[in-house]
């Protein structure tokens, strides 16, 4: 179907309202002190305004209060809500884009203790989330089985894996799971500062940071998010002359052929699909994929000497800058009343998914992470409940200059782990396969990989019963 010129301008003139919503949250997050300490980003702040500018707070026929004021239209929402499910494609075919991907047994050594214990955490969401569906959720509030997936789904996957499923939920005919989701990442990254911060206070006074022991001292920058001058770095660098195409256009054309390469692999993926019974790929989403296709074209380019005109940098604010109107966009759309019809399964998975993180947070981390468990557990907690930027936040506020192996061994760990959980194959294949097989199935099958993930750990000498969380050095 053909896009008008007035829809075109529409499009425009809704992205130019979430770029207020944006600047409205940054400057809040610069001016109130009372939310700096919660490092809640302009992307949040500016989501929270929006969805309480919308018809389920402050106007409309589903307004919650006692307003009724129609300050959005219902055109502009319907743009904000399909938003996120295209921008998450972007976000994933950054991914890998300009990385320099080490050898299998470097990343192992750097990185093999964080991603077992990454798996332990990320899978568990699944076990704890889809197995209480099965014991409670289902049986108490009639939920489908697949319920439970909303916990990674929103924690881990966050919210541009949230509306890519939207689809994938509709066809497996729960259409709210997708504003559930959505729900859940917001929760999930408030979760992840508050949380976060009180588990760093509390690492800190008992002797269990390698490296700070108090985190008062927090840069104003941090704090306000405003860099001043002295301070500023460059967000790229130039790799190929403006003269002939723009630096910026170039990386975007790159980001533009990762999606590319994954349609036409999600095209013939869903073509041999539909053939078979059951037709598990005619709702698979498309992130996963061009995912797949930044990590081919970076392969490809690291082989034939182009990768040198790949800059990392310039591709991870192009997933910035998606992101963030990715969030605002979602937020902002959120459906308060599906949220309200499904609120006490919602809130009993949401608890209960908190709890585990937290649990293996204080209890797994320090038995199976060789060294600086804290700070590399912290790192985990918040990209698992939050984003990585969250995990990165949280390793920064106690591990104010890198000095322990944390960051390293996440970034290693985040090549292996990305491409199937926090919003990888399994993330999107999850409900699918769990509509189609049956929990039960699906669930062994995830306990199974556990088991297999903890005897790789012990047989490579990670995991100590005895060993002491306290400081080393």
């Amino acid at each position: 179907m053909a896009i008008t010129g007035d829809q075109l301008v529409a499009l425009m003139v809704h992205l130019c309202w979430l770029s207020v919503l944006l600047l409205v949250g940054k400057v809040i997050r610069a001016r109130l002190r009372s939310l700096q300490r919660l490092f809640l980003p302009a992307s949040i702040l500016g989501g929270f305004i929006g969805l309480a500018l919308g018809p389920y707070v402050l106007g409309g026929p589903y307004a919650l209060g006692a307003f009724d004021i129609q300050i959005m239209p219902q055109e502009m929402l319907t743009t904000w809500a399909a938003l996120p499910g295209i921008l998450i494609n972007v976000v994933f075919a950054c991914l890998f884009l300009g990385m320099v991907i080490p050898g299998p047994a470097t990343i192992w050594r750097e990185g093999g203790p964080q991603f077992c214990y990454g798996w332990m955490v990320g899978m568990g969401q699944y076990i704890v989330g889809v197995g209480l569906s099965v014991i409670l959720l289902a049986p108490v509030f009639g939920v489908p089985d697949f319920f439970g997936c909303l916990l990674e789904i929103g924690f881990s996957g966050g919210h541009g894996t949230a509306a890519g499923m939207r689809e994938a939920f509709a066809e497996l005919e729960f259409e709210a799971g997708s504003d559930l989701g959505l729900m859940s990442a917001t929760i999930g990254i408030v979760a992840a500062v508050v949380f976060g911060m009180i588990m760093v206070n509390l690492a800190a006074r008992r002797g269990y940071t390698q490296v700070i022991t108090s985190p008062d001292r927090i840069p104003e920058e941090t704090l306000c998010g405003l860099i001043p001058e002295g301070q500023r770095r460059a967000t790229g660098r130039i790799t190929v002359a403006p003269n002939a195409i723009d630096p910026l256009a170039f990386h975007l054309a790159i980001v533009g052929l990762a999606i590319l390469i994954g349609w036409s692999l999600l095209t013939v993926i869903q073509y041999f699909s539909a053939r078979m019974e059951p037709d598990l790929f005619r709702s698979f989403p498309l992130f996963p994929l061009a995912m797949v296709g930044g990590l081919i074209i970076q392969v490809l380019a690291l082989n034939i000497g182009l990768s040198t005109y790949f800059d990392r940098a310039t591709f991870s604010r192009i997933l910035g800058f998606a992101l963030d109107f990715l969030v605002v966009a979602a937020i902002s759309s959120i459906r308060l009343d599906v949220f309200i019809a499904f609120f006490w399964p919602f809130v009993i998975l949401i608890v209960s998914g908190l709890t585990w993180i937290i649990f293996a947070t204080w209890f797994i981390a320090p038995r199976m992470l060789p060294d600086a468990w804290f700070e590399r557990s912290i790192t985990e907690y918040g990209m698992q409940t939050g984003v990585t930027a969250m995990g990165l936040l949280l390793l920064r506020v106690a591990d104010p200059h890198f000095e322990t192996p944390a960051a390293k061994a996440f970034g290693f760990k985040q090549i292996v782990y990305e491409p199937f959980l926090g919003g990888g194959f399994i993330t999107a294949a999850a409900p699918i396969l769990i509509f189609h097989y049956g929990a039960g199935l699906c669930l062994a099958v995830g306990a199974i990989s556990m088991a297999i993930v903890l005897g790789i750990a012990a047989g490579s000498g990670w995991i100590s019963w005895t060993r002491s969380p306290k400081r080393t050095r």
